[in-house]
Order: structure tokens, then sequence, then C-alpha cells
């Protein structure tokens, strides 16, 4: 009996083993086809539809906003040197990351991550658009047509990244302006690593899904077979095993496939119909790297300089580089040896470019006269720039070193004595009426030494000239008499004269009233004078009274009477 039930203990603990081994093969072949939602996970999973709600900046259907912070701005850096210049730090746990270059420009957006690993544009190398994995996330990098776009580079990613990541600008030209966006959500625990189960290492076509992580720690394996020592099962006859994969995504480089699972009797391995595998479901096509052979190196021509002349015939140049795909779906390029280009036709380095026709000197006037009627003197003619549709234009534009003359001395021959006379006055010397006007005349040789009035034969020409510029009608003017004698003949005195106001009309004169010229500046009619300096002389003064006293006699008595 003890015999027996040893016997049946060691064929129990070979089945039991078989049955753990089994389950280890379904758990390679079966792996699940998304990765086990966290505890606690709230968040919607893409192809679940906000039915009936407006979501709102954070995801969140029917949100109101609060659960997360938005961060955004733009970036206008300027005065940079050529190179690599940071432009903003990504956080760790940013979410719905977008990164606009608001116009094109010959600069390009990179970025790194905390400790300097190149992403994108990394390590002077620049990347083709496409989708990069860093960070925990998928970054995907756009750059518009660069001939019918006028829209520049972005990055975007849907996050959350679980390190530092650091933009950054290869500066090439001026006028740059980036907008940035992302949310960072409140009281949620974004994890700065990832955890990988010490499986992944026998499960490659699970790329890690479906492994325990910090939150999963004592959950089962959906695809793992219970294993109860009291009560073994048989393994099922027919079991999913992949069998078939899909072409590669890629011609060269590295692509993806997938795998594709088919149902299989275990003791035959012939493919059965599906339905007898109808015990377990159909796992989901799994994804796999694929390489078939590396692409072929090509020509990478960079954008043509700036002409090396503003006009006419110039020279431009660009930068022709031989380029591989490499690294994982082939979304970064090499520069190589220009051997491997072989294969095809290196473009072309140098052309010839031609902003306009460039603007030439044209004489637009003959030759003035001489300055001078003897002698030496100068003369000039009218010389402008005109570009290629006629039109005058700065004389910068033309080469000045070709400038046609526009200033020559001309000689007229020797001056003999003669006179030579200004142009008459402007200004007639009466406003109204008959006036004249005048001008200088010198008899002189060579128009530079004067001479005498009397050294030149010919006649003098006149100096003055009538002029009439109209009778004088109803025109009032100020007339003054002569001043009279001083007030006093030493000393200060005053003199006064009179002054009137007369209208003229018809060669007659007429007194009016002062106020008819009150338009005009009225002349003084008295001045200080001073005739001599007084001297000494006698002043009289009028004379006094006298006082005197008589005596008068009146009847024998005598009567004294004073009286002035």
């Amino acid at each position: 009996m003890a015999r027996q039930q040893q016997t049946w203990s060691s064929c129990f603990r070979r089945r039991v083993q078989t049955l753990l081994q089994m389950t280890l093969l379904l758990s390679i072949l079966f792996p699940p086809s998304k990765p086990l939602p966290r505890d606690g996970d709230s968040r919607r999973a893409p192809e679940q539809e906000c039915d009936g709600h407006q979501e709102d900046v954070c995801g969140v259907c029917g949100g109101d906003g609060r659960s997360c912070d938005l961060m955004n701005g733009t970036l206008s850096p300027f005065l940079l040197s050529l190179g690599y210049h940071k432009l903003l730090e990504l956080p760790v746990g940013a979410q719905r990351i977008k990164i606009q270059e608001i116009q094109k420009t010959r600069n390009y957006l990179a970025l790194k991550t905390h400790s300097g690993e190149p992403v994108i544009n990394g390590a002077w190398a620049i990347n083709r658009p496409g989708q990069f994995h860093a960070a925990g996330t998928v970054l995907t990098y756009k750059r518009p047509n660069e001939i019918r776009s006028r829209a520049g580079e972005s990055i975007t990613a849907p996050g959350p990244t679980n390190q530092e990541l650091h933009l950054y600008v290869i500066y090439q030209q001026s006028n740059i302006t980036v907008y940035y966006e992302y949310i960072l959500p409140k009281d949620q625990d974004i994890s700065t690593h990832s955890d990988t189960h010490t499986l992944s290492a026998i499960l490659p076509l699970a790329d890690n899904h479906g492994l325990e992580d910090a939150h999963q720690v004592g959950r089962a394996h959906p695809n793992l077979v219970p294993s109860d020592p009291s009560t073994p099962r048989p393994l099922p006859p027919y079991s999913w095993v992949a069998m078939t994969t899909t072409p590669c995504s890629a011609t060269c480089g590295t692509g993806r496939r997938q795998v594709l699972f088919s149902c299989v009797e275990r003791t035959t391995q012939t493919t059965v119909p599906g339905d007898l595998c109808g015990h377990t479901p159909r796992p989901t096509p799994q994804e796999e790297d694929c390489q078939l052979q590396l692409c072929p190196a090509f020509w990478d021509v960079g954008e043509w300089s700036e002409c090396s002349k503003t006009c006419s015939l110039g020279v431009q140049h660009r930068q022709v580089l031989c380029r591989q795909t490499r690294g994982r779906h082939g979304n970064s390029t090499v520069t190589v040896a220009m051997a491997l280009c072989e294969h095809t036709e290196m473009p072309e380095t140098t052309a010839s470019c031609q902003l306009k026709i460039c603007s030439e000197w044209q004489i637009r006037s003959e030759w003035s006269q001489c300055s001078v009627p003897c002698g030496v003197g100068q003369r000039s003619r009218e010389v402008v720039c005109v570009d290629n549709l006629g039109d005058v234009v700065p004389d910068e534009e033309c080469n000045l070193s070709l400038r046609p003359q526009h200033l020559e001395n001309c000689d007229m021959g020797v001056c003999a004595q003669s006179w030579f006379f200004t142009h008459w006055s402007d200004r007639c010397s009466a406003d109204c009426g008959v006036g004249s006007r005048s001008r200088s005349v010198v008899c002189m040789m060579s128009q530079i030494s004067s001479l005498p009035l009397d050294d030149c034969d010919d006649d003098k020409p006149e100096e003055l000239t009538p002029c009439n510029l109209g009778p004088c009608i109803h025109r009032t003017e100020w007339y003054t008499g002569p001043w009279g004698q001083c007030s006093s003949e030493c000393g200060n005195g005053t003199q006064t004269r009179g002054v009137v106001c007369v209208i003229h009309s018809d060669s007659q004169l007429e007194v009016t009233m002062g106020t008819n010229c009150s338009h005009l500046p009225r002349p003084p009619d008295s001045q200080p004078c001073h005739l001599k300096s007084c001297g000494p002389q006698w002043y009289t003064t009028d004379w006094s009274s006298v006082r005197r006293t008589c005596t008068c006699t009146h009847s024998g008595a005598d009567l004294s009477i004073q009286g002035t």
C-alpha cells in the first residue's frame, strides 16, 4: 500500500511538473494584447467616447478643468548664436504636449533627455519626420512641406512622460517664435521609471505587456492555467500557436510586423479550424520588429544659400550629404561615407543665380552752357541711376566707379575789358505809381579784377530803370512836416513836427482823419534835442516890495504913519 502510494505521488509530481511547463509555454505563446489596467486608473481608453458630455482641457468628460494645471506660453528668443539653445524643460508627468513653431524658418526643434541623450534632432543629426519612443510616451515630429506650407515644425505627445525632457532649437535664422502647451494632472502619482518584470526576457512577443507592476503585485496573469494538485485537469488537445506573420512594414531597415495565431492540434502540430480552440479566445496579433536589409544611402540636400550678388549673375551654394536611415522604426538618419551613395548621381552643390537685372547709369540731358562768358568756367549735365523698369533709383544701386561725369570745366577764351552787371532788383522803389529798379554795373577783366569805371571803352550800361506798379488810388500814408525849433537854447529840450494822414487819389492828396492810417505805423511827432551845453549866467528874480515911514503934522500935532 505504501509502495502504491509512493508511485502515485511520484506520478502526480510529474503531472504537476508537466502542467507547470505547459503553463509557462502558454504564457509565452498567448501573451495579452494590452497591458493590465492599474488599480485605481480611471482614465478613458482611446476607443471610449465622451457621449453627451464636453471634454475639458484635462481630457475628462464633463470635467471642469480643475483636475490639472494647464501650462502654455510663447517663446521668442533673439540675438542667439548658431547651434543648440535650450528653450524649455518639460517636467515629469506632462501630458497633452504640443510644441509648435509659429512660422516656417530654417531653424530646427530638438529634444533631449535630462541626461543629455538625444531624442529628436540630436548630436547634429537631423531626423526625418515620424514617431519617436522616449520618456514613456510616443513623440510625433512633423516638418511641413518646405514649398507649399508656411507652418513651422511641431512636436506632440499624449504623455504622461516618465522623465524630464528638454526642448532645444538649432538656431540658424532670426525671428523664431515657438508656442508650447501641456497639462500636469493634480493629485496623481506619476512614476518616474518603468517597472519591468524579470520574466520579460522570456516573453519576447508580449513586449513586456501584461506583466506585474507596482500596482499589480499578487494578481495572476490572465493566461496562467490554475494548478490545483488535488484536481489536475488534462491539457486540451488544441491550442492557439503563432504560425505566420504579416509583411514587414518597411521594405528596408527596421520595421514592424504582426504575429498571427492559428488553431493547432498539439500532437500533430497541424492547423485545424479555429472553432476547435473555442475553449480559449484567439490571441490578439502581436507586433514585433522586423529587419530585411539596411536601407540604401541617399543624398540629403540642404537649402540654397543666398545669392552672392544682389543683381546680375551670382552663385549660391547648398550642402549635400550622404545619409542612411538607421535606428528602430527608421526614425533617425546618420551621415555616412559618400561612396555609399554612388549608385545615384550626386545633386549639384553650386548653381547660378540672378535676383534681378542690375541698374545702370543713364545720361538724361546734354551739357549746359558754360557758367562764364569768358575765361574758364563749368558746365553740367543730368546723370541718374535707372533700374530695369526705367525708374530712377538711388545712386548706390549702380556701380559708382562707372558713373559718367556730370561736371566738367569749360574754357570760353581770354576775357577782354568789358562792363559786367547784375540782374535788376526785384523790388520797385515805389509801392504805387512811378518808381525805379536798380542794378550794379562794374568794369572788369576776366571777371576777377575790378578796373576803374573809365577804363572800359564802351558806354556804361544804365544802373536804374523805371517801374510802375499802377496808379495810387485811395492809398493812405502818413506825411510828416519839418522838425520845429528846440524848446531849449542849451541843454536838453524837445522839438516837434506835424504828422497827418493823407489819401492819394488820382495824383491828388487829401488830408484825412488819423484813424484811416491806424493800420500803418505812425511816425513820431516829437523827439528830444540838445543844441549845446549850458554855461554859467546871471539869473534875476522879481523886485521885492519897499517899507517906508512918513511924519505928518495936523493941527499942531505930529502923527507918525508907517506904510508900504
